[in-house]
């Protein structure tokens, strides 16, 4: 019966992570104390730092909020950082938080809207060049904006619906048929499956071509990445403020990434360029005009609420008339006032997507408070810092870029950043230099990150999804086909850095 109990205990412990990460993990946690005990906590910090990153590192292995938040509680358990200073980190970074909570979950009610503008691009548009250039371009003007997450989850329900519609079709099937697993191949007509495998890889490319967008677009305003408003609020950038700032930068490195998207379109390497058959078109076509046919005015109604009001979000962010999480909230009261949204289980979904990062953050400003109260990054701060002044904004960029493509970027940033306004505090650099220091960290935490699913939630996000293994999407290749951008890009960002921050 105990061997039972122990096997339940085991089996429920992490759930179903590999043996050996659970392990991993079981060995970090007895592994701390005892070196506590026998180096210090200098020694023992870096080596939570490290073993926090290997959770993050891991995060398809087992969401990091679990293992992480293991490491968080042990570290305030064994004295590493205490529970004042950890909420300190929490109240300093309340404006994160509240964006986090508020304005993913806001923009989670103008779906509808996204949806209706990316199916019209993907439907009218016939040449693949244009269209990827107009998914990159859309999804980096809207993440600028609005969250990068939803934003990805839009592109993921637009390709699910289509690959649901054309597969339910292949397998010998009724449009209007509702019954239909879309996940399994066995009934897919052979005459049909090239098409099909056709149609994956254009689908493959479109999300890949979206998500880097997300990333161009994310860099660029406050709200377009946790870690922007996060390192905005720490230099006193308003909205306007930190876009041109930033756009010395971040403006080449758009150009650059647009420019990376079409070429890859038109040399059809890396896995791009494949084209959307002519029989997939047709039945998409179809099933978009049937669509609009069922639409209701109150339908248009709710679209019209949707623009109206994000063209408020825009005025608003740009005009900063309060709080970006008090804004958001806002646009949660006004969408779903008129749009007739009022009972709780319906507006409790739009929080789904926001609220396990919003914890998540909070573990990472555990780590942080280890790593501001056993001052583990000072030696390294003033070692950049004591080099030529005009080496040291690169220096930082690389540093932030190599970090953010293995581990989460808002961690590295939330890091670099607190460490920065310390030694600017004590008078050691000037207002000027601790800027052009911010805004590589900034570059450095989102640009770079584009490399791996690991640095970039929305990233992440779409490989987690239901399409990915719809559409053949796997981590190496999303690596691969991230590849030409993240070299590009990273280029651009560090060659600019060097030049505008001299």
């Amino acid at each position: 019966m105990s061997q039972t109990l122990t096997q339940a205990f085991t089996r429920n412990f992490l759930g179903n992570s590999p043996t050996w990460y659970k392990q991993a993990v079981v060995g970090f946690l007895i592994l701390n104390p005892i070196l506590l005990y026998v180096a210090g906590p200098a020694v023992t910090g870096w080596l939570l730092i490290f073993e926090f990153i290997f959770t993050l590192a891991l995060a398809l292995k087992c969401y990091p909020l679990q293992p992480g938040g293991l490491l968080a509680i042990e570290a305030v358990l064994i004295g590493l950082a205490s529970p004042e200073s950890v909420y300190h980190e929490v109240a300093g970074n309340l404006e994160v938080i509240l964006l986090l909570m508020f304005m993913v979950a806001g923009i989670y009610f103008m779906k509808s809207m996204l949806l209706w503008v990316f199916t019209r691009i993907l439907l009218k548009v016939k040449s693949k060049s244009t269209l990827a250039l107009l998914f990159s371009l859309s999804a980096a003007f809207l993440s600028a904006f609005l969250d990068a997450l939803t934003v990805t989850a839009v592109l993921i329900s637009v390709g699910v619906g289509f690959y649901a519609v054309y597969h339910k079709v292949a397998s010998g099937k009724q449009m209007e048929l509702v019954e239909h697993d879309h996940s399994d191949d066995g009934e897919v007509q052979e005459d049909k499956r090239s098409d099909l495998e056709t149609f994956r890889a254009f689908l493959r490319s479109l999300l890949m071509h979206g998500a880097v967008g997300t990333a161009l677009g994310g860099v660029c305003t406050l709200v377009g990445e946790p870690q922007n408003l996060l390192i905005a609020q720490k230099a006193g950038w308003d909205f306007v403020e930190f876009f041109k700032l930033m756009a010395p930068v971040t403006m080449p490195v758009l150009a650059a990434g647009l420019v990376t998207c079409v070429l890859l379109e038109k040399t059809r390497i890396f896995g791009y360029g494949a084209r959307l058959p002519r029989s997939v078109r047709n039945i998409l076509l179809e099933y978009a005009l049937q669509q609009d046919k069922k639409q209701t005015k109150r339908d248009h109604a709710i679209l019209i609420v949707q623009i109206l009001v994000a063209i408020f979000l825009v005025l608003a962010l740009a005009f900063h008339l309060a709080e970006v999480g008090l804004i958001g909230l806002t646009v949660i009261v006004l969408l779903t006032a008129f749009n007739g949204i009022t009972e709780e289980h319906q507006i409790g979904h739009a929080f789904e997507e926001a609220l396990p990062f919003t914890a998540l953050l909070v573990v990472f400003f555990t780590i942080v408070s280890v790593i501001h109260e056993q001052h583990l990054f000072q030696p390294i701060i003033h070692a950049v810092l004591a080099m030529e002044e005009a080496k040291q904004p690169g220096l930082f960029f690389i540093a932030n870029g190599v970090l953010s493509a293995i581990s989460d970027n808002v961690f590295v940033a939330t890091v670099y950043i607190n460490e920065v306004v310390d030694v600017y505090k004590s008078g050691s650099i000037s207002r000027e230099h601790f800027d052009s220091l911010a805004i590589a960290i900034n570059t450095g935490t989102n640009i770079p990150s584009v490399a791996t699913p690991n640095g970039q939630a929305a990233f992440l996000f779409l490989l987690t999804s239901a399409l990915a293994p719809l559409i053949r999407l796997s981590y190496g290749r999303m690596v691969w086909m991230a590849l030409p951008y993240t070299v590009v890009m990273s280029v651009v960002a560090f060659t600019m850095v060097l030049v505008e921050l001299h």
